[in-house]
């Protein structure tokens, strides 16, 4: 749905982002992550065909970015800034801008009414947009860019300045459009408010891209060994002994009634411990893989990198 091949925009000497390589697929929820003035608004607008790239390649749904009218038909780009007409009610507002995608008649007012429900902002159809507050404009300009059903949604800080219900609120609308098939890149500043939404992410600095990779695959390479916390009932100590004879087992130690079983490196598949367990007599309270930190993961694959997330 979108690539970039050694996507690269120069300004006399200062490179905004430099052989940026991207292949995202359909359904993607992509996490773009960065300080300001890293490079994310600049890689967005090039996708957009709002920008052209000093040299390098982009590719959306296999269209060149250098087709900007066929592109900008499949994509909806919403600024991490963008004003609404005071005069206008919500209603309004949508049906404006779906007439410039030529959408009429009965298809629009249908089209418009859809959306508002898409976006839970239904109940505001009849107010002002002005009136609107930070977190429900947020929802209207989504709205918006979704009017011409975009397969490609590039969203620029859409959670920047949310209080946290509109936080909690945005994050679930950007899951359910992922579940309807869009492709979806959303940049932020702050690395938690896209780590449990997306599956793929992507972290750039100084215009370098310094991780692009699926969430399990960062995880994999932050953790070569997976830790288990098991829980028995009774005595620990013989469960122990039985676990360390195990050839998937590194080592095991009881903490704070519990197992914790460090697997030997690259140890997948684990299943048959339980089963081990179970056949001995114990009877299992608890088996579970411990889950990575993604934040603490993230700050291990850029250490020394500069990367503030």
């Amino acid at each position: 749905m979108i690539e970039t091949h050694d996507l690269t925009k120069k300004y006399g000497e200062l490179y905004a982002i430099r052989s940026i390589d991207l292949k995202l697929e359909q359904g993607d929820l992509f996490g773009f992550i960065g300080p300001n003035g890293a490079g994310k608004t600049t890689t967005m607008r090039i996708i957009a065909t709002l920008l052209e790239p000093s040299w390098g390649e982009a590719y959306v749904c296999g269209i060149s970015y250098q087709k900007p009218k066929e592109i900008r038909r499949l994509v909806g780009y919403m600024p991490d800034f963008f004003g609404v007409y005071d005069d206008m009610k919500v209603i309004e507002y949508l049906e404006f801008f779906a007439a410039a995608y030529r959408i009429r008649g009965e298809e629009r007012r249908r089209r418009c009414n859809e959306m508002l429900e898409v976006v839970d902002l239904d109940f505001k159809r009849n107010a002002f947009a002005n009136t609107l507050s930070r977190g429900q404009t947020q929802r209207l300009g989504l709205a918006r860019v979704l009017l011409h059903d975009p397969q490609v949604l590039l969203l620029d800080e859409p959670l920047s300045g949310l209080d946290p219900r509109a936080r909690i609120e945005m994050r679930n609308l950007l899951r359910r459009l992922g579940k309807m098939g869009k492709t979806i890149i959303v940049s932020s500043h702050i690395l938690p408010e896209l780590a449990d939404i997306c599956n793929k992410i992507g972290i750039i600095n100084n215009g370098v891209m310094e991780v692009n990779a699926s969430i399990s695959d960062v995880i994999k390479q932050v953790r070569e060994q997976a830790l288990l916390n098991i829980g028995v009932d009774g005595d620990m100590d013989p469960a122990a002994r039985l676990l360390r004879e195990s050839e998937l087992v590194d080592h095991v130690e009881i903490a704070d009634g519990r197992l914790a079983v460090t697997l030997k490196k690259q140890v997948e598949d684990y299943s048959e411990l339980a089963s081990l367990l179970v056949g001995k007599g114990f009877r299992l309270q608890h088996f579970a893989e411990e889950q990575v930190n993604l934040e603490a993961a993230f700050m291990a694959l850029t250490k020394g990198s500069g990367v503030k997330i």
